[in-house]
């Protein structure tokens, strides 16, 4: 099990800058409909775009902190 720490710790670190990056692009997103640059977007479509980023931004951060969570987990059993 140790040997799958390493990937453990890169794939949560992956997976919370992927977390970060759909936030970001979801909330420049939602200014772009919400200011009127993007024509024929209604603001109930920039809600929906908002709401989208947010619940996978906490979808993927949860995931990634399951990881760490697990990572711990194997350090605490290796220590006994």
């Amino acid at each position: 099990m140790h040997e799958h720490l390493g990937f453990l710790k890169t794939s949560s670190l992956i997976v919370k800058v992927a977390a970060w990056v759909f936030l970001f692009v979801g909330i420049i997103g939602s200014i772009y409909i919400f200011s009127g640059r993007l024509p024929g977007k209604t603001v109930l479509e920039g809600v929906v775009n908002l709401s989208v980023a947010v619940f996978f931004f906490f979808f993927f951060y949860i995931i990634a902190k399951i990881a760490d969570l697990l990572v711990k987990i194997i350090h605490k059993i290796m220590e006994e």
